[in-house]
């Protein structure tokens, strides 16, 4: 009988081993992206990889490692209270604990110790939702039963992250939870009906906020005023034409330094693209591809509703996440601050992201 390749029982250690390898590629590629900001600021070429690695990699470890011993179960206990937690800290934002740098209000500082809640409640809703649809999604689909508490729920986690604001945090969370409603079995009507209350309060939001009609406005015409609010994003398509088919080599970005808006997070598909040029961009790509494909096989195979929920939901944000990211990059969507899901800067994320992916592992252990 012929073994099969990277699995053993029921567990898939395909996703584990992606994920591994997408960490240690981010950590390499911020190392470059990050080196001469690192250098100019704090005279330290290894500053944010220090930081990365405390604030993310070890956090993210644990949370790895925790989430992947106990039983996966137990985050359908506690998922309430996490997302009550969530949504307290969302609001902390608001608050003199709040900090506010480029414009927004998104992070907390609690004894020196700075976090983003968004981050934590993308985690938190997923597995709220998941619990959520597992107790629900065999009832009767209506209205009042199904489509309005979920809404409720969608609007009340999503509207604190508008206001912070954090725009393409709170669309991948709609998306991502409208991926697990349909999976549950929602009726096109409601499904349709959720997504259009959704966009209608996106659009009010666009229409009654200057910077994100701006925004978009600069995306439709990037010609328009290159060296002033169109710079960012002409210079990112620079960046990754500059890298060609197989890039100017690692290390040897020359727009990361000066010309790119945060190198090491908002913008390192660019330098991706430019270092490791067009190949290595669509080796990115596919190592993201494969990913959400092992997630699609253990949801398939995962037998407890809770469980498969929850993988939908996590590999739908992590997906979307990416997307996002890369299509921003590529001036296939407005620039946005989403990063880039295990590559980019920020140790809240990383951390919230080995968590979730701790989960799925356990869950593919049954």
């Amino acid at each position: 009988m012929k073994r099969k390749f990277i699995r053993y029982s029921n567990t898939d250690y395909s996703f584990l081993i992606i994920v591994a390898i997408l960490v240690v590629f981010g950590l390499v590629m911020l190392s470059s992206a990050s080196s001469d900001l690192g250098k100019i600021k704090y005279g330290d070429s290894f500053y944010y990889l220090k930081h990365q690695l405390i604030s993310g990699v070890l956090p993210g470890v644990l949370g790895f490692i925790f989430a992947s011993l106990v039983n996966y179960k137990f985050w359908k206990k506690i998922s309430l209270y996490f997302l009550i937690l969530g949504i307290v800290l969302l609001l902390l934002v608001f608050t003199p604990l709040g900090i506010t740098a480029y414009g927004s209000q998104r992070w907390i500082n609690i004894s020196g110790f700075s976090f983003q809640p968004a981050e934590i409640v993308k985690l938190a809703l997923i597995t709220y939702m998941a619990s959520w649809l597992s107790k629900n999604y065999k009832k009767q689909k209506g209205f009042t039963e199904s489509t309005l508490p979920f809404l409720i729920i969608l609007i009340l986690v999503t509207l604190p992250i508008f206001l912070q604001p954090a725009t393409t945090t709170a669309l991948l969370l709609v998306l991502s939870t409208l991926v697990m409603y349909l999976t549950a079995g929602a009726n096109l009507k409601s499904l349709a009906f959720t997504f259009l209350v959704m966009l209608l309060i996106f659009i009010v939001l666009v229409v009654t906020t200057p910077y994100r009609f701006q925004r978009i406005f600069n995306f439709l015409h990037p010609q328009n005023d290159v060296l002033g609010k169109n710079y960012h994003l002409n210079q990112l398509l620079m960046a990754i034409g500059n890298g060609g088919l197989w890039g100017v080599g690692y290390g040897k970005s020359t727009t990361k330094i000066f010309y790119l808006p945060e190198p090491m997070s908002d913008s390192i598909f660019a330098v991706i693209g430019e270092e490791l040029g067009f190949v290595g961009s669509v080796l990115l790509i596919m190592m993201f591809l494969f990913l959400i494909w092992s997630g699609i096989k253990i949801a398939k195979r995962t037998e407890d509703p809770f469980g498969r929920f929850f993988v939908i939901g996590g590999v739908a944000l992590i997906g979307f996440q990416a997307f996002i990211h890369i299509a921003s990059i590529s001036g296939l969507l407005p620039p946005t601050g989403v990063p880039l899901p295990f590559i980019s800067y920020g140790g809240t994320s990383l951390a919230t992201l080995l968590t979730t992916s701790g989960i799925i592992f356990k869950i593919s252990k049954g």
